[in-house]
This record gives C-alpha cells, sequence and structure tokens, in this order.
C-alpha cells in the first residue's frame, strides 16, 4: 500500500470517527404549553432512540408520560402524545441503546 493510500485511509477514519461522535440534544429552551401534545422541536440522537417524558413536579423524575421514537440526526418538530394535558413541570431523556444521552427539563406554562 502507497503511502498516499495510506494517507487516505486515515483520513477516511478521522471523518468517520467524528461524524459517529455527534452530540445529543433537546433544541428549545426550558417553556413548553399546556397541552396533551408536548412539541419538543428539534431533537438530535446519536443514534436512533427514544424521547421518554416524565413528571418532574416534585424535582424528581417521576412517572412515565408519554415516549416518542426518534432517529439518528436531527429529528424536526418531536411531538410526545402524553393522552392528557400535561399540568405540572416534565423532564425529557433522550435514551439510545437503554442509555440516558441526554435530558432537559420544561415549566409548563398554563
Amino acid at each position: 500500500m502507497s503511502f498516499k493510500s495510506i494517507a487516505l485511509v486515515a483520513a477516511t477514519v478521522a471523518a468517520t470517527a467524528s461524524t459517529a461522535s455527534a452530540d445529543s440534544y433537546f433544541q428549545f429552551g426550558e417553556r413548553l404549553d399546556s397541552s396533551s401534545v408536548l412539541e419538543l422541536g428539534i431533537v438530535r440522537a446519536e443514534a436512533a432512540g427514544t424521547v421518554e417524558i416524565y413528571d418532574f413536579s416534585k424535582g424528581e423524575i417521576g412517572a412515565l408520560l408519554g415516549t416518542e421514537m426518534v432517529n439518528a440526526g436531527a429529528n424536526a418538530d418531536v411531538r410526545v402524545n402524553l393522552g392528557t394535558r400535561a399540568t405540572n413541570d416534565v423532564i425529557a431523556l433522550l435514551k439510545v441503546d437503554g442509555q440516558t444521552v441526554a435530558q432537559r427539563d420544561f415549566d409548563i406554562d398554563s
């Protein structure tokens, strides 16, 4: 293998490694409208996973209220159906392979 081939392979591996280590996050701020469907906006996931919404009214994770699947990369207009109107603060956990990779707590506007 020539030096150019080795350099090309090394550059490809480095580019792939930086792409695979992309961050996971919730784009929206800290306030959501009181609704039975929470609109989280863009959610970026490092791999396919799940957004889980939990009651957070006492400052600790409570009952699971709803879930939504997300794909790897940026997911636009992520909405989680809770079934009933959210009236208390909530926390969203983004999980990939069962591990929490991002979280954001939200104040619910009444």
